[in-house]
This record gives C-alpha cells, structure tokens and sequence, in this order.
C-alpha cells in the first residue's frame, strides 16, 4: 500500500478498513458493487470500486487481504475470492445471517441518554439492520465511548431472552446480532 505521507504506522490500514466497511455495509451502490443474500461480493470489484477514489488508485487485492488478515477486530470475511461484512449494515434488503444460540449474558455500550430509552422501549436495530451486542463488557465498553465519554453498560439476559423466543445470530466471536430485544431482558 501506497503512503501519503507522514502517518501513524497501521494507519493506512485502519482507513481502508473503515473504507471497505462503508462499501460493504453502507453504500455499495457508490462502488458499483452488487452484494448476493448474505452480503457476499467478488475481491476483486470490491478493489475495483476502491481504486476509483484517488486516495485507493494503486490498491491491490493482496492489501485488502494483509488488512482482513492482520485486524484485531473480525469484521470481514474473505471465502473464494468474495469479501463480506459480518455485521453492521445498513443497506437496503436484508443480508441473511446466520442463527445461533447466545451465551446467557451479553451486553450493550450506550450513552446515558440512550439508556433511559432503551430501559423502556428495548433494543430497536435503529438505522441498522440488526441490534448489535457484545460478547463481554470490554467490548460494550469500547462501543458505548464511541457515543458517550461515560458510556452506560447494559446488560443482557440473552439465554433468558433466547428461551422466550427471540432470535439471536451469530455475528463474530466478539459480537451477536438480534431483530430486537424487549425491556424486559435488559438490566444495567
């Protein structure tokens, strides 16, 4: 990859990731990419519409590959020369993943604010496609300063909530997806 100056080592990466999440999860259209039921789309178009942008002009497969490889996060998966986001889209239509059964507890990072609604109406996916919680309160920690410097931590009762009939899927080894989740299973 290309420098364009004087960057903190890695933060080259850090951007084509948050690039190659707003093509997949965002805006494909913009890339003129087309993503199948479960989001999947070829490498090699996903490079193809980056490249257009300037700032992308002499990306390569290969990087898109060391990037997915090397994040501290799984966000993306790679299978046979397709590229998908795990989680975390908002196009239109549905991308379809993948059911599974939660662990008893998971948890939600929010800002005070947010918390108060959510104690009362649950968890709605809001502008995204599914209510995205986290595996530990590490992780919910990190989400919930992303909105607030005092992030309110709430705890799920999701094998509770699973039991009752809510539905659950699995989004990577740090993050489970759900259509909604009512008051009723949230403490915190």
């Amino acid at each position: 990859m290309r420098s364009d100056g004087p960057r903190k080592p890695g933060s080259r990466a850090v951007d084509l990731s948050k690039a190659v999440a707003y093509a997949l999860r965002h805006e494909p259209w913009l890339f003129e990419l087309e993503l199948d039921a479960h989001g999947w789309t070829s490498l090699e178009h996903l490079v193809a519409g980056l490249r257009r942008e300037r700032r992308w002009d002499t990306l390569m497969v290969a990087d898109v590959e060391a990037m997915v490889a090397t994040a501290t996060k799984r966000r993306y998966e790679i299978d046979e020369g397709r590229i998908r986001a795990l989680y975390g889209h908002s196009v239109p239509g549905r991308i379809e993943v993948v059911r599974g059964t939660p662990p008893a507890q998971l948890y939600h990072g929010t800002s005070p604010a947010a918390a108060e609604a959510i104690r009362t109406s649950g968890l709605r996916p809001m502008g995204r496609q599914y209510v995205h919680l986290s595996v530990d309160v590490a992780t919910a920690r990190a989400v919930g300063a992303r909105k607030a410097s005092r992030p309110v931590i709430l705890t799920i009762a999701a094998g509770e909530a699973a039991s009752a009939g809510i539905v659950f899927y699995a989004g990577n080894e740090k993050v489970w997806l759900a259509d909604q989740v009512p008051p009723e299973f949230i403490t915190g």
